[in-house]
């Protein structure tokens, strides 16, 4: 029944329009070619959209992965520098007859730089992530 009512309409529709003076209907025609042009316009605003997101999604992968391959190289230097406190440590701790005192400070030396490299690792990423 709704599919008679519609058709009614649009033949009343197009009775209508026959009806109508020559430049009312081309100013109908121009107003609808503008409307499909605004259609158009808006389908490839969306794809360009589309396209842009995608382009930005996959800049930030790369950026992942060049963050992640970075994280590893620092995380290895600073795993190295710890075990090379660790080493120092083992070591002057084994020479009894040095003063406590030279070997606090060799320790402390050490671990201030292990320190300085973390904290500029960890202001790098902070920096990088825009926190």
């Amino acid at each position: 029944m709704a599919t008679k009512a519609v058709r009614k309409r649009s033949s009343a529709e197009r009775s209508r329009k026959s009806a109508l003076p020559r430049e009312v209907r081309a100013a109908y025609g121009e107003i609808q070619r503008g409307v499909s042009h605004l259609d158009r316009s808006v389908a490839e605003i969306q794809a360009g959209l589309r396209r842009a997101e995608q382009k930005i999604e996959a800049d930030a992968r790369r950026r992942i992965a060049a963050l992640r391959k970075e994280a590893r190289t620092d995380l290895k230097a600073l795993q190295s520098k710890q075990r090379e406190a660790a080493r120092t440590l083992k070591q002057l701790s084994a020479a009894a007859g040095e003063s406590w005192q030279e070997i606090k400070r060799s320790a402390d030396s050490i671990l201030a730089e292990a320190r300085a490299a973390a904290a500029a690792i960890a202001n790098r990423f902070r920096n990088a992530l825009g926190t």
